[in-house]
């Protein structure tokens, strides 16, 4: 019976996984791949704070997943996790409706030898008072594209009202690079849409302010990278709150530790991640507290040899470390690429590759006006990289998922009708 490997998740690690594994052993006959997602088609999460601020039409860079499976010899199901099996080696599938409730997809079952895990995170509220109500998150391509229409309905109510200016709040509680950088891109839209000629609300009245908890921007990175980032937000006339602890949203404000109400007519949540409350304990894989499947270096799960996790949902260690490998999509990439080595291995019944985190830099978009971050290496050290350079540089990264996914020729192809690298002609999803 030909191995039969089940990839639930199409996010930038398993659609690249599953791309791999239709190019090798899918089309060898060697394994029946499928991948699983809840959703039809495709987009790089990084691009959803762009979506939001509606720098870019989501529209025009997402993929398909039924092409995709069809191109590079995988199948594709649709369809959302709901329950694991793991004596009959079986995963559950919910069913599917349509946007008037109407069963899409039945619910059913699916049958693996291999099981690979990779549903990435969503955002951690932690359990706010408030924020699950009053806030938006920036988890989905629905959720950013919510985010944008309400965004612009604000202006477009404006824009029919009288002729007083009027201004917007926008409060972003994580400065993150998710928050940083979507309080660039809103900086850079309120000037679009000014351009548009919906000025009824001036580029400086969208009042942008960052809260994070922690004593400065982007804790996750090095220090000598967010003191930049923090100067940079600054100058765009970004408020940024430090050290201010979130205990309470309302409908209009956001409401801190120590007392301080700030005003915001949008809030966005983009500070803390967690795993999907489905793996909590599923079948008794053993998870830890924000619900990470724990893995071993081989990224196989702690309980079970048949199932492999990885991406933002895994806790994976690090050699002489205390700390697990971070939640990164240069993690996810790595463990993507060790991942086809490992499943053609196990078909083969030999040893599997224990997986070593390397870290390769960071790198923050501030839109049009900066880029920010380090890169490092075992021949350049780390190499701190700022403006047009650093920019270059992050754009290569969504280059790099392309080339994983469409092969060197058509990315090359998508690099000619780019918009990720910016024209100097406005630019703005107005609908």
């Amino acid at each position: 019976m030909t191995h039969r490997i089940v990839i639930v998740g199409g996010g930038a690690g398993g659609l690249e996984l599953a791309t791999r594994l239709g190019k090798t052993l899918g089309k060898r006959g060697t394994a029946n791949v499928t991948l699983v997602d809840a959703n039809l088609t495709h987009i790089w999460k990084p691009l959803l704070h762009e979506v939001a601020a509606g720098s870019l039409n989501s529209s025009e860079d997402e993929l398909n997943y039924v092409a995709q499976a069809k191109w590079n010899h995988f199948k594709f199901q649709l369809g959302r996790m709901s329950g694991l099996d793991r004596a009959g080696q079986q995963i559950h599938l919910a069913a599917t409706l349509d946007e008037n409730g109407e069963e899409l997809v039945p619910a059913r079952s699916i049958g693996y030898d291999s099981l690979v895990i990779s549903v990435g995170s969503t955002t951690n509220d932690f359990g706010t008072q408030g924020a699950a109500e009053h806030c938006l998150f920036l988890d989905t391509r629905k959720q950013a594209e919510r985010f944008h229409q309400q965004l612009l309905n604000h202006y477009l109510r404006a824009h029919a009202g009288d002729d007083t200016q009027q201004q917007i709040s926008v409060a972003i509680v994580g400065a993150g690079a998710t928050g940083v950088e979507l309080a660039a891109e809103l900086h850079h839209a309120a000037h679009e849409l000014a351009a548009y000629g919906l000025g009824k609300i001036e580029p400086q009245n969208l009042r942008i302010t960052v809260i994070e908890a922690g004593p400065r921007v982007l804790p996750a990175l090095p220090e000598r990278i967010g003191q930049p980032v923090h100067k940079t937000l600054e100058k765009l006339g970004v408020t940024v709150l430090t050290n201010a602890s979130v205990s309470q949203v309302t409908a209009d404000s956001l409401i801190t530790a120590d007392g301080k109400v700030i005003p915001a007519s949008l809030k966005v949540w983009a500070a803390g991640i967690r795993a999907p409350g489905f793996l909590k304990d599923i079948d008794g894989l053993e998870t830890n507290r924000i619900n990470q499947l724990q893995v071993r270096p081989t990224l196989q799960t702690t309980r079970d040899d048949n199932i492999f996790a990885f991406g933002d949902c895994a806790a994976c260690p690090q050699p002489d470390s205390d700390r697990n490998v971070p939640p990164r999509a240069q993690a996810a990439h790595q463990q993507a690429s060790l991942l086809a080595k490992s499943l053609k291995l196990r078909i083969e019944n030999k040893p599997l590759p224990e997986y070593r985190y390397k870290d390769y830099g960071s790198l923050v978009s501030l839109s049009s006006f900066s880029a920010v971050g380090n890169l490092m290496g075992n021949l350049t050290g780390s190499v701190m990289l700022e403006g047009w350079l650093a920019r270059m540089f992050y754009v290569s990264l969504y280059r790099m998922h392309q080339m994983a996914l469409y092969g060197m020729f058509r990315t090359a192809m998508l690099m000619l009708g780019s918009r990720i690298g910016r024209g100097t002609e406005p630019r703005l999803k107005l609908h």
